[in-house]
């Protein structure tokens, strides 16, 4: 899908972060629009899970702005975020262990209406025929690939306008990882905007629109995905050339 440069999801300008006295996010700006996919890139500690919390509302920044959609949701609650179509798919996964695949698909649907359940369950079954297979079966007994799918289901059961995955191949095979980015790819041509956060820097940058490498707190480089992928810089720091 390609992006619409003119229509912004997301803009993200000079926020800062910190825990107690450290500062973890420093002056970070960056945007989305429609139709993107965006890659987060940077070492352990760079800042990118922190700057998703911030987005989606588990942390706050002391300054700067973040428009989702146009409108500034500095202090909305996480909760009204989702309504407002903003989902994120949390590091390590986070499914609710105890309860079956559909019910924990169901559970993402909670700011929809009824009348949109069943449909939306069509729709992430036609992404992931496996969740289809194990629709009732307990998740906590699901593998990492698979719980990794349901992570991601259960956020596209609320519609979202803009989908945050923050490590979606972290602990997982390589091959489930190739797995799990070709699912990424498919919802992306599927009309999904997209900002993914992870360290698979070689997988990231090979489907991303355009990505920011952060530092430190800071964001350092941006670029489209391919000049990324072939940046001196970025192929010594992250990609082992």
């Amino acid at each position: 899908m390609a992006a619409d440069t003119a229509n912004k999801v997301l803009e993200v300008e000079d926020i800062n972060v910190y825990y107690g006295a450290i500062h973890a996010i420093k002056d970070v700006s960056f945007e989305v629009h429609e139709g993107e996919i965006v890659a987060l890139i940077g070492a352990n500690g760079a800042g990118k899970s922190t700057t998703l919390k911030t987005l989606s509302g588990l942390l706050r920044s002391s300054t700067g702005s973040i428009e989702f959609m146009g409108e500034d949701i500095m202090h909305v609650p996480a909760d009204k975020l989702v309504e407002r179509g903003l989902a994120h798919v949390p590091e390590g996964r986070r499914v609710f262990a105890q309860m079956s695949v559909e019910e924990n698909l169901e559970m993402g649907a909670y700011t929809r209406p009824n009348s949109e359940i069943a449909p939306g369950l069509e729709r992430v079954y036609a992404h992931f025929p496996r969740l289809k297979e194990r629709r009732r079966q307990v998740a906590g007994t699901l593998s990492g690939g698979e719980q990794q799918m349901l992570a991601m289901g259960r956020a596209l059961m609320s519609a979202p306008k803009l989908l945050m995955l923050d490590e979606p191949s972290m602990g997982l095979a390589p091959i489930l990882i190739e797995q799990i980015f070709q699912i990424v790819k498919d919802l992306h041509a599927a009309g999904t905007t997209i900002l993914l956060v992870e360290q698979n820097a070689q997988m990231a940058l090979s489907i991303a629109s355009r990505a920011y490498v952060m530092e430190t707190g800071h964001v350092t480089l941006s670029g489209t995905g391919d000049e990324l992928l072939h940046n001196d810089d970025v192929r010594r720091a992250y990609l082992g050339g």
